[in-house]
């Protein structure tokens, strides 16, 4: 999983023997990023189904409205919370890869 590469990353030491290379360092950020656009585009999908639903209210019984909306509502949270952290990981892992940059020159 991509969070746990870049805490990989990220604990392993600055400089030295065991300190990761900046490809590799760029390579997971690369990845860190594609994750991050995939999970605000499944954000923007759950959102557009809420509005959907909201949209069709009446022409449900009460409970299917409902437990869908809560079930959206879930995972829209559970999306949002996977974003941020991942974006507070990767923020750091992109301070880690300017800190080598800098060591290489």
């Amino acid at each position: 999983m991509i969070h746990d590469e870049i805490r990989s990353l990220l604990d392993a030491p600055p400089d030295g023997e065991d300190a990761p290379t900046i490809d590799a360092i760029e390579h997971t950020l690369t990845a860190g990023y594609a994750k991050a656009l995939a999970l605000e585009a499944e954000r923007w999908r759950l959102e557009r189904r809420i509005a959907q639903v909201a949209a069709e209210l009446g022409g449900k019984s009460p409970d299917d409205e409902h437990s869908e909306l809560a079930q959206l509502g879930q995972r829209l949270s559970s999306a949002d919370g996977d974003l941020n952290n991942l974006r507070g990981l990767l923020s750091s892992l992109r301070s880690r890869a300017d800190e080598v940059r800098a060591t290489v020159v």
